[in-house]
């Protein structure tokens, strides 16, 4: 989390122009990991990679979740950071869906469901079928959700994390 905490403020710093002329999430999205990539290459987690849009299990699978309504979804997240499944026991450590705030509030609503599904445990043995060893069928065991909001009217995000499938902290911060 610090990590992030850490690439959040130098991105909200360093490429607040980019942010405000309205670009894509894509293209904010491509700038973040180009910060956070940096930092974890610092850090203890230099193995792990960070990936934009990644839709893939280790064996080429689509990623999928169970979603609130237990009904396998197809899944893409924005940003996530992950071992590309070369560490099984910890392979996914945090995914990310970054948003504008003039999106509807149901396809927020959306990536806040998809965010409790990524950091649902592995051992939730109603859902996923895990030791540790095996790759569930559905993905699961994101030590970190983030859900990101940019308001470029109110120059502010508003971050929301998820830890164990439920929302643990929220706030927002100005840049």
């Amino acid at each position: 989390m610090n990590i992030f905490i850490d690439s959040s403020n130098e991105f909200l710093q360093a490429e607040q122009r980019l942010i405000l002329s309205g670009v894509s999430e894509r293209c904010l999205c491509g700038a973040f990991m180009l910060i956070l990539r940096k930092r974890i290459d610092q850090s203890s987690f230099s193995a792990y990679f960070t990936d934009i849009e990644y839709n893939r299990n280790f064996d080429g699978r689509i990623k999928t979740i169970i979603n609130d309504r237990m009904e396998v979804t197809n899944i893409t997240c924005d940003l996530i950071l992950h071992s590309r499944g070369m560490i099984p026991e910890l392979d996914n450590l945090v995914a990310v869906e970054m948003k504008r705030d003039g999106h509807l509030e149901t396809e927020k609503s959306k990536d806040r469901i998809r965010l409790q599904a990524l950091t649902k445990p592995k051992n939730d043995s109603e859902t996923y079928s895990a030791d540790g060893q095996v790759f569930p069928q559905n993905v699961c065991g994101y030590k970190l959700g983030i859900f990101y909001e940019i308001s470029i009217d109110n120059k502010q995000v508003n971050i929301e994390y998820y830890i164990n499938g439920l929302l643990y902290k929220k706030f927002l911060k100005n840049f």
